[in-house]
């Protein structure tokens, strides 16, 4: 039985719809009033985003097609988690490498977040790479079309400023860096 008094109790839980990547989860939940309500969210794997750096402190970019919202996203490597990865660490470097041909010298976490909280299960841990270097060719998924760039960070900055990029992970990427690591560096 839940103990906080906002919590909702799950009566009952079930799979309503399954796909490669996701799942939609039906629940019976009473609500604290003791409604009862049927409530549905998206279940996935955890992910992981990459602000990767260039040794000349470029940032290593993607242009890929996002069905979704029927235009070219620019943004940053962003993936699934895979059984096969030992780590959170090991998943980012693997979706560096297979999204831009990359390898990153060194990768530390940024920050992890609940970027969709009330409707998604959904966990993103961002990482930071630094000293990336085109190492391979891009392996990408069948479904993936992906053009690599690179761009000054500021140029990026700019572009999430004026909206020009908005992809909320490379939105989150970007000003988290700024003002969290980066932003000392201004002071």
């Amino acid at each position: 039985m839940p103990t906080d008094p906002l919590a909702w109790e799950t009566l009952d839980s079930r799979v309503a719809y399954s796909c490669p990547g996701f799942v939609v989860v039906n629940e019976t939940v009473q609500l604290p009033d003791g409604t009862e309500t049927d409530f549905d969210y998206l279940s996935e794997p955890a992910s992981v985003a990459v602000l990767p750096f260039t040794p000349a402190d470029d940032v290593v970019c993607i242009e890929e097609w996002r069905q979704a919202v029927d235009r070219v996203n620019r943004g940053l490597p962003v993936g699934t988690t895979e059984p096969d990865d030992a780590t959170l660490e090991a998943a980012a470097r693997r979706e560096l490498a297979e999204e831009t041909g990359h390898e990153a010298d060194a990768l530390e976490p940024l920050v992890t977040v609940e970027p969709a909280n009330g409707i998604a299960d959904s966990l993103l841990h961002l990482f930071v790479a630094r000293g990336c270097r085109p190492t391979a060719e891009q392996d990408l998924d069948h479904d993936e079309s992906i053009r690599v760039r690179t761009a000054p960070f500021d140029d990026l900055l700019e572009a999430v400023g004026a909206g020009e990029i908005r992809d909320g992970r490379t939105v989150l990427a970007v000003t988290y860096y700024r003002l969290f690591v980066d932003g000392d560096a201004e002071k």
